[in-house]
C-alpha cells in the first residue's frame, strides 16, 4: 500500500493506493500505459500506416500532437507561426464535460492547427504541427 495526498478543487486527502499485479508481475495500468499510443508523434520521410496516417498534410520533419481522447475542441490559443514555451497552453479539448490542456511538449513554433473551435476529434487525430 502506498499513501498519497492529493489536493481536489482546494481540498486536501489522503488516500491508500494498492498496485495490482497479473500472473506476469506487471501491473495492468503498467501494461495499458504501453500499449497507449504517444500524444506526441514525430512524422519522418517514411509512408506512415493507415492508423498512423495524418488527416491534413504535415510537412517532413515536424512534431505533431495527437489528440488523446476524443472530445470537442473548445477553445484554440496559437495561430500558425507563433513562438511557444514548453508547457504553454495550446488548446483546450473538452471530454466527458471536462476541459483539458493541450500543452506544448517543448519550446516551439506553430507550424499548422489541424483544428478549429468547435470541432469534434477522434483519439489519435491531429491538434496541431510544431517545429
Amino acid at each position: 500500500m502506498k499513501m498519497f495526498r492529493i489536493r481536489v478543487n482546494g481540498n486536501e486527502y489522503e488516500v491508500e493506493v494498492e498496485e495490482i499485479t497479473n500472473k506476469s508481475g506487471v501491473s495492468p495500468i503498467q501494461t495499458a500505459q504501453n500499449q497507449r499510443p504517444s500524444p506526441v508523434q514525430k512524422i519522418n520521410s517514411r509512408t506512415p500506416t493507415a492508423a498512423t496516417a495524418p488527416t491534413a498534410p504535415v510537412q517532413e520533419g515536424t512534431t505533431t500532437i495527437l489528440a488523446p481522447m476524443p472530445g470537442t475542441i473548445v477553445d484554440v490559443q496559437v495561430s500558425p507561426g507563433d513562438k511557444v514555451s514548453r508547457g504553454q497552453t495550446l488548446m483546450i479539448l473538452e471530454a466527458m464535460k471536462m476541459e483539458n490542456e493541450i500543452l506544448a511538449p517543448h519550446d516551439c513554433t506553430i507550424v499548422q492547427t489541424h483544428v478549429s473551435k468547435g470541432a469534434s476529434v477522434n483519439a489519435g487525430d491531429i491538434l496541431v504541427a510544431l517545429s
